[in-house]
């Protein structure tokens, strides 16, 4: 069985010989995956996307780093390797660098979980190209168009790795709309398709995803480990599961034997994928949803002096550029704030946030002040990051973070 031909580039890349400013020297250096257009000082005429950039240092005329020209981004070169070794930008260079990920995912693959994220971006060398695995389907997810001449080998490296037996192609909204490529979003490139929502396990749950139309690669892998330890601790409670998607949470509370769990969401159609989630498990609780925006909604709750044993809320991003920095903390606040009130007697609040420009520390200190001006004693019981399968390799590269917030009265 052979990849679609699709997936072949008409593109011949060029090699760029490229010189930065001591800025953009020095962030190479320290093995930074970004070089912004006004680090560059020199390049080759005609530059395209795709073309390898290959960055010499400011005075010494050395090889400093090979990276990949990105001519629509700010980033204007996506590093691939940093330092003065010679290297090759080949089949067996990228093929080396999906070993080296998969190496990280070993012991997540020793618990009864069968989903994965295989390449985080930059994180693993990989800039704007995710992996997920659901089962025995691969799911590959471009954010550039600079994958488009080295897609073939990468995606032959991907597939013979994780052993699946089917790969799909997602694209951004960016590569949807680009003629550099005969891809349409939600091809499957290798292999069949029966059913586009596919089966998966994470921590002995059963899940699913819709690896054609479903968000990002049709599920959010990130906060397994959070999953599992909020089941864990849900065992015969009321749950409030906040920005619940397609139940992530839920699933895991019900699986473990809480007493009722709700999960709200301003989306119907992820509710019913919550709810058929849950069915996918034995459970002898009780599923209620809740569609709405979830600050009114939470407020509506609040007025009927509703409350619940474990309150979780992991909203979307609300920073997606430095701009929406300060809303974002006022909205992280007032989640804070309307969470403590629905936590019932020494219930468990657990506080999330994927905003990247919010620094973890400020999270953090946004979640204490609200919650120090309560009239109920409280401790952090826990802090967690990113689960094994999204390591971080740079700074900009961190973005999860959860407070689990145990109420003493």
């Amino acid at each position: 069985m052979q990849f679609s031909s699709k997936i072949k580039s008409k593109y011949t890349p060029k090699r760029l010989a490229i010189k930065l400013n001591a800025t953009g020297e020095q962030f190479v250096l320290k093995g930074h995956p970004w070089v912004f257009s006004n680090s560059i000082t020199k390049i080759n005429d005609n530059p395209k996307t795709g073309d390898l950039a290959i960055v010499f240092s400011k005075n010494k005329n050395k090889v400093i780093g090979l990276g990949l020209y990105d001519a629509n981004s700010p980033i204007r070169i996506k590093m691939l390797h940093a330092g003065t070794e010679k290297v090759e930008i080949n089949a067996v260079f990228f093929q080396n660098k999906v070993k080296a990920a998969f190496k990280k995912r070993q012991t997540l693959l020793q618990t009864n979980t069968n989903s994965y994220r295989l390449i985080f971006g930059e994180n693993d060398g990989f800039p704007g190209l995710i992996a997920d695995v659901y089962a025995q389907v691969l799911v590959v997810k471009l954010y550039s168009e600079i994958w488009l001449p080295y897609l073939e080998p990468i995606m032959e490296s991907l597939k013979d790795i994780s052993k699946v037996k089917t790969v799909v192609i997602r694209l951004s909204r960016s590569l949807e709309q680009s003629n550099a490529h005969e891809l349409i979003n939600g091809d499957v490139v290798y292999g069949t398709l029966e059913n586009e929502v596919v089966e998966f396990v994470e921590h002995g749950v059963n899940f699913s995803a819709n690896v054609i139309k479903g968000h990002k690669t049709g599920y959010f892998l990130d906060h397994r480990a959070n999953r599992k330890q909020v089941g864990e601790w849900s065992t015969g409670k009321t749950v409030l599961d906040v920005f619940s998607y397609a139940g992530g949470f839920s699933v895991h509370a019900l699986a473990n034997g809480a007493k009722t769990v709700t999960s709200l969401d301003i989306s119907k159609q992820a509710l019913e994928i919550a709810v058929q989630n849950g069915r996918l498990n034995e459970y002898v609780g009780a599923h209620k949803t809740i569609a709405g925006d979830a600050f009114e909604e939470l407020k509506k709750l609040i007025k009927n002096k509703t409350t619940f044993d474990v309150v979780v809320i992991d909203p979307p991003s609300f920073a997606k550029q430095s701009s929406e920095i300060d809303l974002a903390k006022k909205k992280y606040a007032q989640l804070a704030d309307l969470g403590e009130q629905l936590t019932a007697k020494k219930g468990l609040l657990v506080l999330c946030s994927c905003s990247s420009r919010v620094s973890t520390q400020s999270f953090y200190d946004i979640n204490s002040q609200v919650l120090s001006l309560k009239r109920r004693t409280y401790k952090l019981k826990l802090k967690t990051q990113h689960d094994i399968d999204h390591p971080v390799g740079f700074p900009e590269g961190a973005y999860l973070k959860s407070g689990y917030y145990q109420f003493l009265d």
